[in-house]
């Protein structure tokens, strides 16, 4: 196997930035379009933990779009190629608009034949407990 394919790194990586300019647009069908359409997607956020991608699209349409931020450090690692897809990490800290607080995520990608998908995303903010 191997790590950090070049072209499947630029690859997840340009998918990544798409998804990051979505959130921050409140673009629901980009972000879902991103996101693996099963039952077996999930995202567990500061407050919310939702299994399948029907609680996902549910939880985007009720929140009224994501709070501003900019990106800090991002890390991307590919996996692949392997039996014709490959499976990536995308880890980024993140600050929120007015906030010094650093925020957290971490997202699991997978290369389908319609393309790079979210699979599995965690948010979290450092210190917080709930």
């Amino acid at each position: 196997m191997t790590v950090n394919d070049p072209v499947l790194l630029a690859e997840v990586t340009a998918a990544f930035n798409a998804y990051e300019r979505a959130l921050m647009a409140d673009d629901l069908p980009a972000m879902d379009a991103l996101f693996h359409d099963a039952p077996t997607t999930n995202r567990f956020g500061v407050g919310e933990v939702l299994w399948g991608m029907e609680a996902i699209r549910e939880f985007r349409k009720g929140r009224g779009g994501s709070p501003q931020r900019r990106l800090g450090q991002v890390g991307i690692t590919v996996y692949g190629p392997v039996s014709g897809g490959a499976f990536a990490t995308a880890d980024a800290e993140f600050f929120r608009e007015g906030s010094d607080r650093r925020g957290r995520q971490s997202q699991a990608w997978v290369k389908f034949a319609d393309g790079w998908k979210v699979v599995s995303a965690h948010v979290s903010l450092e210190g917080a407990t709930s």
